[in-house]
């Protein structure tokens, strides 16, 4: 894939995960719980995940406009993705009551983070990128 289609493709891609984690988390914890919500009721720490990502939406949606200026924004929703993906696995196979997150939000974030270091893989080795002098 040359560049201008790359680029194309991640600010496509930054819209739809950009509103998806400003509008549609909610809905997935209420009509999925058992793969987004991992207390039943109401839970002050889900509220503030949902509040986190629905902020990170908003700037998604904002650098969806031009990535290239953005680049570490897009790398903060890699490895955030993975890093969250990574804890929320482990809990989730360490407690079969959560089993049912490995389909729902932790594949989410995981797929998230593929799509989007596919798409923009100068943010997927900013954190790494040796520092020109």
């Amino acid at each position: 894939m040359n560049e201008i289609k790359r680029l194309k493709h991640l600010k496509l891609a930054l819209r739809i995960v950009g509103v998806i984690a400003t509008f549609g988390f909610y809905p997935l914890t209420v009509f999925w719980p058992s793969g987004w919500a991992w207390s039943s009721g109401r839970s002050e720490y889900l509220e503030m995940i949902i509040a986190i990502y629905a902020t990170l939406g908003v700037f998604l949606l904002i650098a969806s406009r031009n990535p290239n200026q953005h680049l570490g924004l897009v790398s903060f929703a890699i490895w955030s993705s993975i890093v969250h993906g990574a804890v929320m696995a482990v809990q989730s196979v360490q407690n079969p009551t959560h089993v049912h997150h490995l389909y729902g939000d932790v594949s989410a974030l995981f797929i998230i983070a593929a799509v989007l270091a596919f798409l923009s893989p100068q943010a997927f080795r900013l954190p790494f990128a040796k520092r020109s002098a």
